[in-house]
């Protein structure tokens, strides 16, 4: 005689926080893997490694000196990354509970957010890092917005209105 008020795996599943914790950890983590996997992509193009794009991604925190400390470093750029990539899903979903034509039109708000998303990244947080800034490029521009669009904001608005029903 389980009915559905006492299944504490269903109660679980209709908790708000645990469907904004999943909403929010699966867009971050979607997010997370497509945008590192297309910087990889882009990076390897350009006879950048894995490694040394992770320790570049450090040098936000640490500076130049990244670069010279290994693993270590590298894993403080991958970590970095799913933190800003969690970080932007959070926005997006606590955004989207007032804002509901974010989960209703979630392609276009999707595509908007990564447009916002990389406007945030790199001219706001990066100036403020220790990142040294490369010389500006028409190409690298129209690439990294495309990759958020793709990347970064269609997926965060997926999962989030996935999750959020």
């Amino acid at each position: 005689m389980a009915t559905t008020a006492m299944n504490p795996s269903n109660q679980q599943a209709n908790n708000p926080g645990s469907r904004a914790l999943r909403a929010i950890f699966a867009a971050g983590l979607l997010c997370g893997v497509m945008d590192l996997t297309a910087a990889f992509i882009t990076a390897g193009l350009r006879g950048v490694g894995p490694v040394r794009l992770l320790q570049g991604i450090s040098t936000g925190i640490l500076g130049p000196k990244a670069f010279d400390m290994g693993w270590p470093t590298a894993v403080l750029g991958a970590i970095t990354h799913f933190f800003i990539a969690f970080s932007a899903a959070t926005v997006f979903y606590l955004a989207s509970r007032k804002l509901t034509f974010l989960t209703r039109q979630w392609i276009v708000s999707g595509i908007l957010y990564g447009v916002a998303v990389y406007v945030v990244m790199y001219w706001v947080v990066v100036p403020l890092s220790l990142i040294h800034r490369r010389p500006f490029s028409w190409t690298a521009t129209i690439v990294a917005i495309l990759t958020h669009m793709v990347c970064v904001g269609t997926p965060i608005s997926l999962m989030v209105r996935r999750y959020s029903k």
